[in-house]
């Protein structure tokens, strides 16, 4: 067998590995280099999920403060609708009593 040749292993294997030679340093060097690539994948996209939750809370707030603005409009536009109505009635009295 060649050195540093990792063939499929089955479960005793696995369990023996420890007294087979070579092997161990292998793992070890497999697990350290997974381990390397995992955490700062992970690191990464846990930045990046924070990073939209707070786009996302910002955009709401905004979208909120629109929303209040909107409404607040319309209540004004009904006042303004209940004084124009009132005002005609107004005009319509004051021209029947010429």
């Amino acid at each position: 067998m060649r050195k540093g040749y990792l063939p499929f292993l089955s479960f005793n294997d696995i369990i023996n590995i420890e007294y087979k030679e070579g092997y161990m340093h292998q793992i070890i060097i497999a697990i350290i280099s997974g381990l390397c690539v995992a955490i700062p994948s992970v690191i990464a996209t846990v930045s990046s999920n924070k990073r939209n939750n707070d786009l996302v809370i910002y955009r709401i707030n905004e979208l909120e403060k629109k929303v209040s603005k909107h409404n607040n409009v319309v209540e004004r536009m009904a006042l303004a609708e209940q004084k124009i109505t009132m005002l005609q009635s107004e005009v319509k009295e004051l021209k029947g009593a010429k």
